[in-house]
């Protein structure tokens, strides 16, 4: 067990949840679910095991978790996930069946109960799921005691046993009314939804009377039943009956760091999770709001995004062409508090696991080695950001001996034609730093590293060769869901990152440049968006302007200045005029 298995392990809650194991390609191998997870997960690396359990965990290079608010979501979770990752040692629930559902079938003559694994009758109504066939069919077993719905999976010409036992209207010889039936129907709705508090209290008294009497044979069957019903009393949130496809953010700050997940629903199931870590720079609401910004223009952006902040929702409303939601009660706000909840958890996790061992001059000599080129002392990392091609902006963040050198760290406002095209702005930003240190004869870095791949440094080594400079070159390569996979040298050679303290030192740089690049990009679009918004003010003018910005340094900060806060600054007319136009906003 490596290091950071164990600090992960250490790392863990005595949550219920499920587990991804990961093996060194990062490939999910095995999905499991624990009411414990910290109790669960840490038996595979602290027992001794045999056959396909040890060949797992003999594959094991690190594991995720998403805790949930229950088993019975971790057992639904489990499956959704095992579906869509296929891990090459999970057997089980790899088929495309589900959890078993009860079926109301409404939108025919006569209705009736059944199991159901494919919710694709419109005019039923389901229940569940639950997490076999047999406690679905104890639940209909009960309903059918009690409600006198048809049993027959088609109806007879004669009556059967249940009409007899009064289990049963009896539509093969009677004509039974629609309304008759809807109040059935009502009834049953309501007792599936958890409203049966006087069947849970005879089961309980009939399960103490067997008992009393040492009957345990059917007090046994009597506790099973009474299983089944609080089953269908336990919310859980994994699923949604409706398919629709929604995102839903969590995220923990503290200490100048911030940790985000989102948690992914496809076609109403919970697939998986996102998560981010960065040094928070200025205001969090804005912060948040471009990280969320930046990663849907790379990733499907759902029908709904839900988030516990007002404020970032009336900031991704303005980017987003999608229903942004802040949650009050229901449902909604139970998944927004666990996605919160596993934010808190990875922050936790990342501080710990992530702490680098190695000294920043034997990584440094790793990634000379890497590249063939002598140890890079002094790197300067690249990267752009923009908003549909809007307040573009190219950043440089200097790195001196592995260590960031804010000093040397450089904006750039891109100038070029097609402000959405990455290629130019790199040649942009590329010419003007470098032709500038030429110009003032000063000491060029040891390596450049883009954030892209062969395009990228194509775009450098055009420039660099144009101004006659040789400085050593790299690219951060990433993949379809823009992760960084791989390091590229000069001569478009892709070399694996095997070592993992040398991944999570470049992903440390890269994140830097990638934080400076969206602060950068949120000063230049506050400035902007307030510039349009003091437009056309009454008296309003340049000075004005820049008072304003500084008191309040955000959008949302200025919404909520009141009008007597205002007039300290600019005149009651201005004033009013300014909040009429913000209200508009």
């Amino acid at each position: 067990m490596n290091d950071i298995l164990k600090k992960e392990i250490d790392l863990l809650k005595d949550l219920p949840g499920c587990y991804m194991m990961f093996d060194s390609n990062n490939t999910i191998i095995y999905v499991g679910k624990a009411k414990n997870l910290k109790k669960r997960v840490s038996q595979y690396f602290l027992r001794i095991h045999t056959g396909k359990t040890a060949a797992m965990v003999s594959h094991v290079d690190h594991f995720e978790t998403i805790i949930t608010s229950s088993e019975k979501e971790a057992l639904i979770l489990e499956m959704n996930l095992i579906q869509k990752h296929h891990p090459r040692y999970n057997i089980l629930l790899m088929d495309d069946k589900h959890y078993p559902y009860i079926e109301l079938h409404k939108g025919i003559k006569d209705p009736y109960i059944s199991i159901a694994r494919n919710l694709k009758n419109k005019k039923s109504s389901y229940f569940g799921p639950y997490p076999s066939s047999s406690s679905a069919f104890e639940v209909i077993n009960i309903i059918n005691s009690l409600f006198p719905l048809r049993k027959c999976s088609s109806v007879p010409k004669s009556p059967c046993l249940y009409y007899h036992m009064n289990q049963c209207l009896g539509p093969c010889i009677n004509k039974v009314q629609k309304e008759q039936y809807e109040e059935i129907i009502e009834k049953i709705e309501s007792f599936l939804r958890g409203n049966n508090d006087e069947v849970i209290k005879k089961l309980k008294e009939k399960i103490n009377e067997y008992s009393q009497n040492l009957d345990y044979e059917n007090a046994l069957e009597y506790k099973k039943r009474l299983d089944s019903i609080l089953y269908i009393n336990e919310k859980q949130n994994v699923e949604f009956l409706d398919k629709v496809d929604r995102d839903f953010i969590g995220f923990y700050t503290n200490e100048n760091y911030v940790s985000l997940i989102i948690l992914i629903y496809r076609q109403g199931l919970l697939i998986g999770k996102k998560k981010f870590f960065y040094e928070l720079l200025g205001d969090i609401n804005d912060f948040i709001s471009d990280i969320l910004i930046q990663y849907y223009q790379y990733n499907m952006l759902p029908k709904e995004i839900i988030i516990s902040s007002k404020d970032i929702c009336d900031i991704l409303i303005n980017y987003l062409n999608t229903t942004i939601i802040q949650p009050k009660i229901g449902k909604n706000i139970d998944i927004v508090n666990i996605a919160t909840q596993n934010a808190q958890d990875y922050f936790s996790s990342y501080l710990q696991t992530n702490q680098n061992k190695e000294s920043n001059e034997e990584l440094l000599e790793k990634l000379g080695k890497l590249l063939n080129i002598p140890t890079p002392y002094h790197i300067e990392l690249f990267d752009n950001s923009h908003l549909q091609g809007t307040n573009a902006i190219g950043a440089m963040v200097a790195y001196i001996n592995g260590e960031e050198y804010k000093k040397m760290n450089r904006k750039f406002n891109i100038e070029s034609y097609n402000k959405k095209d990455d290629i130019s702005s790199m040649k942009e930003v590329i010419y003007r730093r470098y032709s500038r240190l030429k110009e003032e004869n000063q000491q060029f870095p040891d390596l450049i590293i883009v954030d892209g791949g062969m395009t990228q440094i194509e775009a450098a080594k055009e420039i660099l060769k144009k101004l006659d400079i040789k400085i050593n070159l790299a690219g951060l390569v990433k993949d379809d869901k823009h992760r960084t996979r791989a390091l590229m040298d000069e001569s478009l050679n892709e070399i694996p990152i095997d070592d993992k303290s040398l991944f999570i030192f470049l992903t440390k740089m890269q994140d830097s440049v990638h934080r400076y690049a969206i602060s950068t990009h949120i000063k230049k679009r506050n400035k902007s968006m307030f510039n349009s918004v003091f437009d056309d003010v009454k008296g309003i003018g340049e000075k004005r302007k820049e008072l304003l910005i500084k008191q309040f340094p955000t959008l949302v900060d200025l919404k909520k200045a009141s009008l007597e806060e205002l007039e300290q600054f600019i005149p009651k007319d201005s004033a009013i005029e300014l909040m009429n136009k913000l209200r508009e906003l």
